[in-house]
Order: structure tokens, then sequence, then C-alpha cells
């Protein structure tokens, strides 16, 4: 795969998991209100994957690379953003929406898995160690992200 694809690509899906299950986290754990988190979902798909677009383009005009390669890297990032996070709401749609995060949660992390095994693999380096490398920071992002919305719950409700 180009350079330019796989950067979009991985950017976009390990940025539309981490921050979508950890808002889903947080406005779950705030609110408990299914329209709440599906209203957090799509914004998340919109604004944040048109951000990250711009993070990436920027991020890639700085490295002196070609028009070519940096709007690749700017589109594929904002579509794989985007689809991953809307992807989130099929669970929150159909199961109720305690199931709903522990499942949005349980798939994102295993799609994080698989990415970084990925990873590791075509860098002929050893997956376990950059696998928990990536779990352990998608963890604290989705337990930072609860605690802080029970927080702003037990304050501010």
């Amino acid at each position: 795969m180009k350079h330019s694809l796989r950067t979009g690509f991985c950017f976009g899906l390990t940025s539309g998991i981490i921050t979508t299950v950890g808002l889903m986290v947080g406005l779950y754990s705030s609110t408990n209100s299914k329209m709440v988190v599906i209203g957090g979902i799509l914004t998340i798909a919109v604004a944040d994957a048109f951000s990250d677009a711009l993070g990436i383009h920027i991020a890639e005009e700085s490295k002196h690379n070609g028009a070519k390669e940096v709007w690749e890297s700017t589109i594929v990032t904002f579509f794989t953003k985007f689809f991953i996070a809307l992807a989130f709401i099929i669970p929150v749609i159909y199961l109720d929406l305690a199931t709903a995060i522990v499942v949005s949660a349980v798939c994102g992390m295993l799609a994080l898995c698989l990415l970084s095994f990925l990873i590791a693999r075509s860098k002929k380096e050893k997956p376990a160690l950059i696998i928990l490398e990536h779990l352990f920071i998608a963890c604290i992002v989705v337990v930072t992200a609860y605690y802080l919305g029970s927080w702003i719950s037990c304050r501010f409700v």
C-alpha cells in the first residue's frame, strides 16, 4: 500500500476508534442517554474527521511531500475516520446503551489489536509489544473518559 494511503488509513482508523469510544464512554457515564451518545458519534464523525484530515494535510505538507500524496492522505484520513466513527452507531441503535458501550469498546480494541499486529508484522517486529503499547494508550483514554464523565455526572447533574 502506498505510504500516503497507509498514513491516512492508520491515522483515521486509530483516531476513529479511540476518539469515538472515548467519547461514547464519557457521554454514557455522564448522561446515560442514547440520544446524547448518538449525537456525540455523529459530531465526531463529521467535525473530528474534518479536523483530523486537516491535521494530516498540514503534517504531510510540513514533510514537503508532493501535493498528490498530501491529498491522498487527507482524503483517506477523512473517510476512514468518518466511516469508523459512524460504525459505532450500529450497536447503540440496536442494543441497550450499556451493552452497546461494551460491544463498541471491545470491537474497537480488537480492531486496534489487528491494526497493531499488521503494523508490527510489516516492520518485522514482535507484535505483542506493539499491541500492548497501543492498547495501553487506548485504555488510558477510555478509563479517563469514563471517570471524567462520572465526575461530571456527580458534580453537575
